[in-house]
């Protein structure tokens, strides 16, 4: 296949308390296994589609040939943005950025409780499926927003630096219909090294 789906960065229970095994299991093994399968069993007859990765093809999906661009935005969506997720987590995440990445939600915001007021805001009230986003501009500016179902950041031009999958599968099997619990209690699993990371990647 040409696309993988890539293995967990860490144990499936390692982001316990905050995120519980079975969830992370399920989450990665079922959800994004199947976005994964349906997105190359789209892209079977595409040989020219298959040697692109997943953020060019969701940066241009007005490439993509009409009969299946809606299916390749949502299964090639599912896919990029679990490939992300998976990686701005860990075990010994929370806390606050520093340095460059500091200074720019500073700049941007005002603050980081500023930033991270309007991220939660983000994610508490978008209505279904979805995900809340900090991402990049062409010009380096930060800014919140929130996508539906699987829609990426790459497809409005945007460069992803953090995010957090709304979908219920993402905290029902712990949280229920609690969905500002489990945003409150996924602050501290933010891998804020990785985000820098991504950062200091977009300015390039």
């Amino acid at each position: 296949m040409a696309f993988q789906l890539p293995a967990l960065p860490y144990a499936v229970d390692a982001l316990e308390p905050f995120m519980d095994a079975k969830t992370v299991t399920v989450h990665h093994d079922g959800h994004h296994a199947t976005y994964t399968n349906n997105l190359n069993a789209l892209l079977e007859n595409h040989p020219d589609l298959q040697a692109k990765s997943i953020e060019d093809i969701l940066r241009n999906l007005n490439d993509v040939p009409e009969e299946i661009r809606t299916a390749v935005r949502n299964q090639g969506g599912g896919y990029g943005n679990h490939n992300f997720f998976w990686t701005i987590m860990g075990p010994n995440g929370g806390g606050e950025p520093s340095a460059e990445l500091a200074a720019a939600i500073a700049r941007d915001f005002g603050s980081f409780d500023a930033f991270k007021q309007q991220f939660t805001k983000a994610a508490t009230t978008h209505f279904g499926s979805g995900w809340a986003w900090l991402v990049a501009d062409g010009t380096g500016k930060l800014s919140v927003l929130s996508t539906a179902n699987q829609d990426s950041p790459y497809s409005n031009g945007l460069t992803p630096l953090l995010t957090l999958d709304v979908w219920e599968h993402a905290y029902y099997l712990k949280y229920q219909s609690k969905r500002a619990d489990f945003i409150n209690a996924w602050w501290n699993l933010v891998n804020w090294n990785q985000v820098a990371e991504y950062h200091a990647d977009s300015r390039k």
